[in-house]
């Protein structure tokens, strides 16, 4: 299948089966030792600091002033 061939509407519908059809399964994926370490390590750090960051309005308003 050439996806380029398909229209953006086609090609996000597929991404987003593409994502489901993973996300079925999703206790089929398995995290290293080191991948556990490190959420817990962040989500440690987050429960620390407690600030959840900027809402994504704001993230997108400097992104784009900054183009």
């Amino acid at each position: 299948m050439d996806i380029h061939s398909l229209s953006t509407s086609e090609r996000i519908l597929l991404a987003e089966q593409l994502w489901d059809s993973v996300h079925d399964k999703s206790d089929e994926i398995t995290l290293t030792p080191e991948q556990k370490e490190l959420l817990e390590t962040r989500l440690a750090a987050y429960e620390e600091d407690g600030d959840p960051g900027d809402t994504w309005e704001n993230v997108r308003a400097r992104i784009e002033s900054s183009l």
